[in-house]
Order: C-alpha cells, then structure tokens, then sequence
C-alpha cells in the first residue's frame, strides 16, 4: 500500500512539472509574435474575404456583449474600444447582470441581422488569449453602437466596477 502511494505521487509530481512547462513555453512566447500569428490565421481560415487590412467573415457567435467568436477560424474577439457589463456569475449585481443581458442581446441582434461583419485585429492578445479588434458591421463600429445604446462604455485599459455598494449601477 504504501508503494503505491510513493508510485501515485510521483506520477502526480511528473503531470505537474509537464505542465508547468508546457505552461512556461505558451506564457513565454512573444505577445506580439502571438497576434501576428492568429491574424495570419484568421486571414486564410476565414470563408470570408480579407478587405482593408480586416477579415470579413460572416460565421461569428457572440459571447457576450464586448466577446465574440468567429466560427470559420475558431479565434475570440474582445472588442477594443468598449466594456460592456459582465453576465451570469461574473456580474457583482442584479443590476449589471440584467445590463450585461441586454448589451449580449443587442450584439447578438446586430450580428444577426447583418450583411458584413469586419474583424479588425490590433495585433494585441489580451490575457485570456483574445484578439483584440475592431468590430465593423455593416459600415458602422458595433462599439460605438453599443455605447450610443448605454450598453456599454469606453475601454479605459482596465475593469471599472459596474456597482456601487448599494447593488445600483455606477453612472
């Protein structure tokens, strides 16, 4: 009993140091080496066309309100210039719960109902691995959108709280 503890251990410490390496050589890698490198793929993956630098594409899922998926090339979008409020369990209130529900709602009736979507990519990768992009449907910024909307407010580099400390929104 007590050698198959030692042997258990062992194999658990081996998994461990495997991924912790294989961790070290993603997380290390160039951010910018990274961008280029899912830009490029997104560019031949697409069934769309690339227009003006951008990929246009017409297979996108939306994730939430400022995340979207493009479906032909599997690569996550996070829209650069806006933050719209979190959904489900990521919201820190009933009030920006129900915000982040409209603001999911109304990008998933802007990409639906749309002739052209364009995928601008930054080149940057935010950490959780999403291109960061500008988002064109249609002609029209779907950021700018969604701000003209109030479901959403510009991107100033980081989280801002959405919630006072009473439960209400924060202007």
């Amino acid at each position: 009993m007590a050698k198959s503890r030692t042997f258990s251990a062992g194999l658990a410490a081996i998994a461990l140091f495997f991924a912790a390496g294989l961790s070290y050589l993603f997380l290390s890698a160039d951010p910018a080496s990274r961008a280029e490198a899912q830009t490029t793929q997104l560019v031949s993956a697409t069934s769309g066309s690339q227009d003006r630098g951008g990929v246009v594409t017409s297979r996108v899922r939306v994730v939430d309100g400022d995340t979207l998926e493009d479906m032909a090339s599997d690569i996550t979008y996070r829209l650069v210039n806006i933050d719209t409020p979190e959904t489900g369990s990521r919201a820190r209130c009933t009030a920006e719960r129900n915000l982040g529900d409209r603001a999911t709602a109304a990008a998933r009736a802007l990409i639906s109902q749309a002739r052209r979507i364009e995928l601008n990519a930054t080149g940057r990768i935010d950490r959780y691995g999403r291109t960061i992009a500008f988002v064109v449907i249609d002609g029209q910024d779907m950021g700018e959108t969604l701000m003209a909307e109030g479901l959403a407010r510009p991107w100033r580099g980081r989280r801002e709280p959405w919630c006072d400390a009473n439960g209400n929104l924060i202007p």
